[in-house]
């Protein structure tokens, strides 16, 4: 089994420009709904990262023909609504809760039965909150006796468009269930408690499907069709958020990151870390793909603690392993409640980020929603990332302002979401190496 390190040597600054991958849960859409359009999608800016590769090749495996990305640049020749066909084996989604939650809704309303399984981590998340509902539209899908996969679904072409209203927001949960409102009969609405990213409600309509928004509800009728579109997917504002966090902490550093999406729905970590005391500037502000997007420049900045609203939890849930250390570096303290949805991602991240944070001698107490960190000089150390890619980034991080050496293990899904970083990190100045460990 093979196993990647990340080593760090403390200190140094970012500066330059730079363009981040393309936007991973955008890219998962655009996968999706061009394979189940009619006619040609051309996408642009697309993520060739694990994640969005798992998605590209389930669908294939239903018939769809998708060309090999080349420079973020595919074609897919949809197949309409109905015009997939069954996989002859199991899809495996890898370590790609997106893949396996959204496809949910999707697979719910075909004439065949299929099955999601993933990697070990995957295998863990509980899914729940998207075969439960379903069930109440006449999905019908069979878990493991703690409600996790592999999924075995049984399509049902008669689904029931149903109003479902939510108790914890959730953009996974919310798409799944439009996607299986498509198949269904009349309308399917959802009402969400706080905003969610709302990159399915604006693709649909890009792909010339009408849906209706009302403060937090969303809903949709079935029956329709999507029509084929170009795509341009705007760099992905989680991977951003690295290295906003890095230029803000590290001293001398002025970074410009290119076409980041901005999206009010995502953005909450600018606005988390202007709270903190960042210097974040927003320039160029555009449209692209019907997504606006924005040059971002960021610059060294002397961070506080701060209480960080609840607000901005469900638009910068992705994010939080970032700001945990940006948290560690700040004066003061930094006390964040209502995200316990962060234990139950490719990790239980606040418990991870928290055990990362004591190695390196930093003063932080979990508490079951949140996190209470006492900011202040971090120390060197060995960091377990427990496989799970946002926090071996978020602690690479840390370096620019560690008094000693960082390793990161295991680090391999870096690549779900974003490959190159170690090259573009070590670009705009991170001291960084990695090592692969065959065990």
């Amino acid at each position: 089994m093979t196993s990647i390190n990340f080593h760090l040597q403390p200190g140094g600054s970012l500066k330059g420009r730079c363009r981040v991958p393309g936007d991973k849960s955008i890219s998962h859409r655009a996968i999706m709904l061009g394979s189940i359009a009619e006619g040609l999608t051309r996408v642009k800016g697309l993520l060739e990262g694990d994640d969005n590769i798992a998605t590209l090749n389930a669908f294939r495996s239903m018939g769809v023909e998708i060309s090999a990305p080349r420079n973020g640049e595919l074609r897919i020749n949809g197949r309409g609504f109905h015009g997939l066909k069954g996989p002859e084996e199991s899809m495996d989604l890898g370590n790609s809760g997106t893949s396996m939650r959204i496809l949910c809704g999707l697979l719910a309303g075909q004439e065949f039965d299929s099955c999601l399984v993933g990697d070990a981590s995957l295998s863990r998340r509980p899914m729940g909150r998207v075969t439960e509902p379903l069930a109440l539209m006449g999905g019908g899908i069979e878990t493991t006796s703690g409600g996790t996969a592999p999924l075995i679904i049984h399509g049902n072409p008669y689904l029931e468009g149903v109003r479902h209203e939510l108790r914890i927001a959730s953009a996974q949960v919310k798409s799944c269930l439009l996607l299986a409102g498509l198949y269904a009969t009349g309308t399917t609405s959802v009402v969400e408690p706080g905003i969610t990213r709302d990159h399915t409600e604006r693709m649909l309509q890009g792909f010339s499907y009408p849906v209706e928004r009302k403060g937090n509800r969303v809903s949709l009728r079935g029956g329709g069709s999507l029509l084929g579109t170009d795509i341009d997917i705007p760099a992905d504002i989680s991977s951003a958020a690295f290295f906003m966090v890095g230029a803000s902490i590290a001293e001398s550093s002025d970074i410009t990151l290119e076409q980041v999406g901005v999206n009010p729905t995502r953005a909450g970590v600018i606005d988390i870390l202007n709270l903190m005391g960042a210097r974040i500037e927003t320039e160029n502000l555009r449209q692209a793909g019907g997504e606006p997007v924005a040059d971002i420049r960021v610059r060294s900045a002397f961070l506080k603690g701060i209480r960080i609203p609840e607000q901005y939890v469900p638009v910068a849930i992705d994010e939080f392993p970032a700001i945990f250390i940006a948290a560690a570096c700040a004066e003061g303290e930094t006390v964040l409640t209502g995200a316990r949805e962060l234990r139950v991602k490719e990790s239980d991240r606040i418990q991870v980020m928290l055990d990362g944070l004591l190695e390196l001698g930093v003063d932080a107490v979990a508490t079951d929603d949140g996190m209470v960190i006492h900011g202040g000089p971090p120390g060197g150390g060995t960091i377990d990332s427990r496989g799970d890619h946002r926090v071996a980034m978020a602690f690479a991080m840390v370096a620019l302002r560690a008094r000693g050496e960082i390793k990161i293990t295991d680090c391999k899904n870096v690549d779900t979401s974003f490959p190159g970083f170690q090259e573009m990190a070590r670009s705009l100045g991170l001291q960084i190496t990695a090592e692969v460990d065959e065990q």
